[in-house]
This record gives structure tokens, sequence and C-alpha cells, in this order.
């Protein structure tokens, strides 16, 4: 098992994580706070894992979960234990969908050593001791998660690695492989020295994308983009249909300049009902330490963007959108974004 796992994630059983990959967790933000719901994201490949999490734990916090409290009252008001449930909730959905509704696996470390390296393998002193626990019912798996949260939210549980593994395993390793190729067959001009934090990030986007687009699909139809293989060893989508714009939740797990973030809206029908879309708010979180709320923008879209930009300063033609309007503008063309005394996000 830790032999098949080395060689799906690196293609070679002599490779190991990196150390902001073996020490990352799931931390959130206070409880009872403006980013109550919010989790940590250090750069790197870590990064992009959280953030998609993060979209799972909005999901669940605004649109799920019962509760007395509305609009962003559901993300803020919340104790240390809701969180420990919403993050149960994310991770049992997001393996849940892995295992195509059948099935999911968590993956947790055990005291007792499974697998005797070999001399070909560098042990790690964690991978040698997973052990797997099957759930054919999805409550039964968050429940397991949330009665076992402290294996990936505490500090030093490879809490990360551990939801990655659980990932890799809830949809079979073996589905994994024409994609690792096409990525490997990329990476190899690749220094030996980076410690692998891309293919990996690269492993569990496409593998959360091709399970979120394919529940997408099942819910409001559209065909699937084209995959291509960039030079930097990505799998990137060359076009982005309306089907990933307007998903079943109002929230976008977002590429910016490189840094994943979520985009979000408190407002369930925004993209069912065409007149909620004259002038409505959406909400931003990019996961560093220096922001310290969630960023609120509201969107006009019977306004035009550059003709704001004339009347507001004339002298500066050529000054450039803030990537995140820029981005919001892919959805809703020629929409003017108000960012309510927030300075923006370039």
């Amino acid at each position: 098992m830790a032999m098949a796992l080395r060689k799906v994630l690196f293609g070679d059983t002599s490779r190991i994580f990196s150390r902001d990959w073996a020490q990352a967790h799931f931390r959130f933000r206070e409880p009872h706070s403006d980013l109550a719901y919010a989790l940590e994201a250090d750069k790197g490949g870590t990064r992009a894992i959280l953030m998609a999490v993060q979209g799972n734990i909005i999901k669940y916090l605004l649109f799920v979960r019962n509760t007395e409290y509305t609009h962003l009252e559901r993300l803020c008001k919340i104790s240390q234990k809701e969180q420990g449930e919403a993050l149960a909730a994310a991770l049992a959905d997001s393996l849940w969908a892995a295992g195509e509704g059948q099935e999911a696996t968590v993956c947790l470390i055990s005291a007792a050593t499974h697998f005797v390296p070999t001399t070909d393998y560098k042990a790690d002193n964690f991978t040698e001791r997973i052990q797997l626990f099957n759930f054919f019912e999805k409550a039964a798996a968050q429940k397991f998660i949330f009665d076992h949260i402290n294996c990936f939210k505490s500090e030093g549980s490879k809490g990360l690695i551990l939801f990655l593994y659980s990932l890799l395993f809830s949809r079979t390793l073996e589905s994994y492989m024409p994609t690792l190729i096409l990525m490997r067959r990329s990476n190899s001009q690749r220094n030996s020295d980076m410690m692998y934090d891309a293919p990996v990030t690269d492993l569990d986007i496409t593998a959360i994308f091709c399970v979120w687009l394919h529940r997408v699909q099942n819910d409001l139809g559209g065909t699937t983009p084209h995959l291509l293989e960039s030079s930097c060893g990505n799998v990137i989508c060359t076009q982005v249909g309306s089907v990933l714009k307007t998903p079943k939740f109002p929230i976008w797990l977002c590429s910016i300049n490189g840094m994943h973030s979520v985009l979000f809206s408190t407002n369930r029908l925004l993209l069912s009902d065409w007149k909620m879309e004259h002038v409505f708010h959406l909400y931003f979180y990019n996961g560093q330490r220096g922001q310290t709320r969630t960023a609120h923008l509201t969107v006009d879209t019977h306004s035009h963007h550059w003709e704001e930009g004339r009347r507001k300063d004339t002298s500066s033609p050529g000054k450039r959108s803030p990537s995140l309007e820029m981005a919001i503008r892919t959805r809703w063309p020629g929409a003017t974004v108000s960012w309510n005394g927030t300075d923006p996000f370039f």
C-alpha cells in the first residue's frame, strides 16, 4: 500500500513529501470571529487543496447546516466544536464524491508499522503506518471523521497528507494513472530537488475538479472543457464554459495570479433567478494571514466599469483593474465592482 501510494504520487518510491507538506494541517481562525469559518493557508502547493476544502466548508455552513443565523452570521458565529463539524462535513463530502457516491475511505495513522521498507523505499515514519477505514454511507464517514477530527486539524497530525491519501483511496489509485502519465511527461525536465509540490497539487486539484465537474454535469448539464498539458506540468482548462461559471451553489474556487482563493455569495438563489443578478453581494477569502476579515464586494451588472473609471479618474486611462474584478467579469461581463472600503486585491 505504501509502495503504491509513492508510485502514484511521485512515480518513485524513494521520494517523500517536503517539509511544508509534512507540517500542513487544517487550521482554523479564531472561533466566534469575523473569520471563524476560515482556514489558514500558507503559500505553496498545500494552498490549493486547503482552498478547495474551504469551498466545501462554506457550502456546509451557508446552505446545509440548520441554524437560526442568516447570511454571514452563519460563518462567523461558530464555536471550535462547530468548526470541527464543518471540517468533517467538508472532508466527507469530498471523499464521498471521489467515491462516486458509493463509498469513502478514510486514512489515519496507527501506532503499528504495517510495511517494512525495502532498499529502494525511503521511509517517512507515517506512510508506513497508515490504516484504512471504508464506509458505504456518507453520514457514517462524516461521523468517523468528526470523532477523529484532531487527526486532521492538530499540529503535527499530517492532516493534509491524510486527506490526500484518503482522497486517493476513495477514488482508487488506478483511476489516476492516465492523468499522472500526462503530468509526468511534462514534469520530467523539472529539477529533482524541488520536493514535488507541483505534481501533488496538480493531482489533487485535477481529481477534485474532475469529480466536481461530473457532479455539476449531472445537476445542470453541459460539456467537459478540453484538458491540455502546459509547459510547467500542470493540467489546465483551456476554456471555462457556462456550466463551470454557474455551479449548483454560488461558490467558486479561483486561481488568480497563481494564488488560490474562494469567492462566494450568501444568496443561494443568485444563480437561479436572473432578477437577483442586477445588484448583488459577493464575498472573498484568500487564505492569507494578512486578511483579517472577509472582503465584501457589491456587483452592479447594470452599470459599466469603463464608464465609472472615466468619471473617477480621467488622468489614468491605462489604470489596471484588480485581477479579482477581471475574474468576476468573466461571469458578469461589464459589471461594476465596489470594494466597500476594502483595499482591492491585486
